[in-house]
């Protein structure tokens, strides 16, 4: 095979098996596709995994399909979750999907030569019958939806299970049949909607589809990532923030984030550096991956004068002072802390510097252009109204 890594690295499992996928891969040119609900309008680092092995199909020649569900969105996948998902309306559902296609394309090429493709699943769905819907759901039975891990822990919770939630893996699954895929691929949290899809493909087309499964990126506090939690990096942060994010990792995450969110070749990966220096060396890999080198070069050597030599930021964020406002005052109006007790806790710790010098006094009346660090990593300027 021409790329060793495809059916290896962050790869979990292969149904029905390595063995067959790899064959008919190095025989033809298959037709494979990812399924993203776009429950919010942020693609990150976990969405990432997923993008990055349909990334490596496409150039290989394989051609790739992007699915937005923006039906399924509306009903809300149930996986994981210990009670019903709430139902988002169809504004909602586009106005999350609006700029998918831009972040994405940080990843996938939609342009050139064996372009990916960018389709929305209502395309089909919508257009299902209820009689339609009746044929599927005789394909499928209660006891196979009932097994889902999340189902029966809510029968034993006593958590209610609705009956548009056992539809749900039904319609992902009937994705594949509609686009008469090869492939499908997503994170191990979907392995039972994709298999789903492979017996619909078996039943009606007689044709046999493989799932591959990714490994889930932890979120940054070391929890499962999730979008509502915060606990996620973006592909679209700027390289500041995302560089940032990345300094601020468990230590223990280190080596999970260069296997899953980086290409870089583990053997020559020094594990035993530095946690510091690994952290930079990992950022440096991600930042340069969305924004290219230049950009994660500058990106590190601003982070290394600000935080390790202390050195005030090239880019500050500017915010509104008017004239006579205390410290504490112009804080609590700029939303940078929420309370007078919290600026006077900040203060008393010698966690507040105006233009490089310590400030203990949370009355101190600023003026126009002085630079505030709040905490080790806040800087903003004043400016006078």
């Amino acid at each position: 095979m021409k790329n060793e890594n495809l059916l290896r690295r962050n790869v979990v499992s292969i149904y029905p098996n390595k063995e067959e996928l790899e064959r008919k891969i190095s025989q033809e040119k298959i037709k494979l596709y990812l399924g993203i609900d776009p429950s919010n309008s942020l693609i990150h680092l976990g969405n990432a995994v997923v993008l990055r092995k349909l990334a490596e199909f496409q150039e290989l020649g394989h051609k790739v399909i992007l699915v937005i569900g923006d039906f399924t969105g509306m009903i809300g996948d149930p996986t994981d979750k210990g009670v019903g998902r709430a139902e988002l309306s169809r504004e909602e559902i586009l106005k999350n999907a609006k700029t998918y296609k831009n972040q994405v394309a940080k990843i996938l090429r939609f342009a050139g030569p064996n372009a990916a493709s960018f389709k929305f699943n209502s395309n089909w769905l919508a257009k299902l019958s209820l009689a339609d819907v009746i044929e599927l759901s005789s394909l499928l039975t209660v006891s196979q939806l009932e097994e889902r891990d999340m189902f029966v822990q809510r029968k034993k919770e006593g958590n209610p299970i609705y009956l548009h939630e056992f539809l749900y893996p039904l319609l992902q699954g009937y994705d594949s049949v509609a686009l008469d895929v090869d492939l499908e691929v997503g994170g191990t949290d979907q392995t039972f909607n994709m298999l789903v899809g492979r017996q619909l493909a078996k039943s009606l087309k007689n044709k046999e589809k493989y799932v591959l499964t990714t490994p889930l990126l932890l979120g940054t506090d070391g929890q499962k990532m999730g979008k509502t939690t915060g606990n996620f990096i973006a592909i679209n942060d700027s390289p500041e923030k995302m560089f940032g994010k990345i300094m601020s990792l468990k230590d223990d995450l280190i080596k999970h984030y260069f296997e899953l969110a980086t290409n870089a070749d583990l053997d020559s990966i020094d594990f035993k550096s530095k946690q510091m220096d690994l952290k930079k060396q990992l950022a440096y890999l991600i930042v340069e991956e969305y924004y290219g080198q230049e950009e994660a070069k500058k990106t590190k050597k601003e982070f290394e004068n600000v935080f390790q030599r202390g050195k005030i930021p090239q880019s500050i964020i500017e915010l509104p002072l008017i004239s006579g406002a205390t410290l504490t005052q112009f804080l609590i109006s700029n939303n940078i802390v929420s309370s007078r007790s919290a600026v006077t806790r900040l203060a008393d710790d010698g966690a507040i510097e105006i233009d490089g010098k310590v400030v203990k006094n949370s009355k101190s009346i600023l003026r126009d252009q002085q630079v505030l660090k709040i905490g080790k990593k806040k800087f903003v300027k004043a400016i006078l109204k």
